[in-house]
């Protein structure tokens, strides 16, 4: 092994060392480790581009993961994330990013021994520090400030989406039966329904996601939890709704691979969400939330549907009873015989300047269009609020809305009731 390399692996415990001296606190704590997870997720996805694209090869045999050395891997992972987060959190990224770069530039060409290097390998560098050290320190400095929601719950859905549906399957495959490319060989019918099959499974994380930003202000990061309990959404009806997509998401996978192997890692993951995960999480929820949190827990349930909806508190849908679409979807709501929900008429809405569909839940929780209808079929049983989950997903719903705009369901001026 070349100085260099010893080097770079020196960085991991000098990482450590340093993480140690600045003594962080406990949010700062759990930044520099999403820092760290973002960074080698990327680093990772951007070799194996690389070494598929020829830009570079490893010529060891020893100590590789996924066929990257993990020395250098670990190295890499820990130089563009927690080192520049803990020196100076305030450094600006694009210094960083050029410190990086230049490091790399005077490293790489240097790994005679180690990785064999094409003529075009700056195009495989400039992707890993474009894809590995912005979202890094980006996302730690965001979780540690507690600032740009959106933005930290998009790249912790990028980090963990990479570990639990890339990492864990493939090392697993790496040690056991199984492989990828099952999913291309096997016929076109059997790999489409199973990769169908795992979107589906997926909404009911993303939707609980998307719940915890909208109504918790926070994410599903343990360092970075809601402020608020959620009951919304997924919430009203189990537990643990990422726990239970993630396991479907991983079993689906098992049969699409092919993998005895990771069929039994996700019976490892259920058990360690079992017996490990929750009774943490739950103590934890116990002494930030109290009472709360217990009257919650007593009627919702891990790995359990409700068949009908917790609700703290009745809500209420405002749909017009002069548009035919309004009368039609009132109809449809009314069938499924929605628990803890009054449907009224939009024209006795006491605030003037009400245009579209209105649903007005506990905790000031306000949806309009489309968005109201999904949040009222909420109330209905899983089967419907599944329905609802999928219609209300960040992408979907706006798509939907321009839809139904163009079907005659837009925006329109009703009369409404004096204020009182």
């Amino acid at each position: 092994m070349t100085a260099l390399v010893r080097g770079l692996c020196l960085v991991v415990p000098a990482g450590l060392a340093l993480a140690l001296w600045r003594r962080p606190d406990r949010r700062t704590a759990g930044a520099v480790l999403l820092s760290f997870l973002t960074a080698f997720v990327a680093i990772g996805l951007a070799n194996k581009v690389a070494m598929a694209a020829g830009w570079w090869r490893y010529t060891v045999a020893d100590g590789l993961f996924l066929g990257i050395p993990l020395d250098l891997w670990l190295g890499w992972a820990v130089l563009w994330g927690p080192v520049p987060l803990l020196l100076r959190r305030r450094l600006p990224i694009w210094t960083v990013l050029l410190a990086c770069g230049w490091l790399d530039l005077l490293f790489m060409p240097r790994l005679d021994s180690l990785a064999q290097l094409n003529h075009h390998w700056l195009y495989g560098e400039l992707l890993a520090l474009l894809l590995g050290v912005p979202p890094a320190l980006l996302l730690g400095r965001w979780t540690i400030d507690q600032r740009q929601l959106t933005g930290r719950v998009l790249l912790q859905l990028f980090t963990f989406t990479g570990l639990a549906l890339w990492l864990l399957p493939s090392a697993v495959m790496a040690r056991g039966d199984g492989s990828w490319s099952h999913l291309v060989d096997d016929p076109l019918w059997r790999s489409s329904t199973v990769v169908q099959l795992m979107a589906l499974a997926a909404v009911p994380a993303l939707s609980a996601m998307t719940e915890f930003a909208s109504r918790g202000r926070g994410t599903p990061y343990p360092w970075d939890p809601p402020s608020d309990l959620v009951t919304t959404g997924p919430y009203a009806y189990v537990a643990n709704p990422m726990q239970i997509s993630a396991v479907l998401v991983l079993a689906l996978l098992a049969v699409g691979t092919h993998s005895w192997s990771l069929a039994a890692a996700t019976v490892g993951a259920v058990a360690f969400s079992c017996f490990v995960a929750d009774p943490h999480e739950r103590t934890d929820l116990a002494n930030r939330l109290g009472q709360q949190w217990l009257a919650y827990d007593a009627e919702v349930k891990p790995w359990r549907f409700r068949r009908t909806p917790y609700a703290a508190e009745p809500a209420a849908l405002y749909l017009s009873d002069t548009c035919i679409i309004c009368r039609q979807t009132r109809a449809l709501v009314e069938c499924t015989n929605p628990r803890d929900l009054t449907i009224r008429a939009a024209e006795g809405y006491t605030v003037a300047g009400l245009r579209r569909a209105l649903y007005v839940g506990p905790d000031d929780l306000h949806a309009s269009g489309l968005a109201a209808v999904a949040r009222g079929l909420e109330h209905s049983g899983p089967g419907w609020a599944y329905l609802g989950w999928s219609i209300r997903l960040p992408v979907v719903r706006p798509m939907l809305q321009l839809l139904v705009d163009g079907m005659g369901g837009g925006p329109r001026q009703l009369p409404t009731a004096k204020e009182t």
